[in-house]
């Protein structure tokens, strides 16, 4: 695995179902907006242009607050993950990570953070099913990287460390 691998995670079932729903929520808007004529129901009112764009601008209200659930994604290398969620985004550095999870049942994976923290990383669904798990695995591999790193420098940092490593090698 190279220094500058760069992984870089969508869901992809729920930006299908998210785009196909904004696009018929505008239509349907744009549909009842342009029907809406002459007067109310009892005819105190008549509605006007400025109601049928009303209509319309809600559906793409609507719409707008749909693509929200297509803005979760992951992209992480050797430096750190960042993650961005529906609402949240986060940027960790990989020594805050203890591991990647994927519960069985679970609708997403997570990150679990060395302070008893579950972060959860909506890019990567169950509903993807093999992309989500060859997501987390390629996750998985970057932070045993990091780990392996850190194991290896971790004796030349410390030089009792060093030679304790170096006499229980004899």
């Amino acid at each position: 695995m190279s220094e500058t691998e760069l992984v870089r995670l969508k869901p992809r079932r729920i930006r299908l179902v998210c785009w196909s729903a904004a696009v018929a929520l505008v239509v349907v808007f744009a549909l009842v907006g342009t029907s809406l004529s002459g007067p109310t129901g009892d005819g105190y009112g008549s509605f006007q242009r400025g109601d049928q764009i009303a209509m319309i601008g809600l559906g793409v209200f609507g719409a707008l607050g749909f693509l929200l659930f297509t803005r979760p994604r992951v992209e992480a290398d050797a430096r750190g993950i960042r993650v961005r969620n529906v609402i949240n985004s986060y940027d960790l550095p990989w020594e805050v990570v203890r591991g990647i999870r994927f519960d069985r049942g679970a609708p997403w994976a997570s990150l679990e953070l060395h302070d008893d923290d579950l972060l959860p990383m909506v890019a990567l669904q169950a509903a993807d099913k093999e992309l989500a798990v060859d997501g987390v695995r390629a996750l998985r591999r970057l932070h045993e990287t990091h780990l392996t790193r850190l194991a290896e420098r971790a004796p030349a940092a410390d030089p009792r460390a060093a030679a304790a490593a170096a006499a229980a090698a004899r």
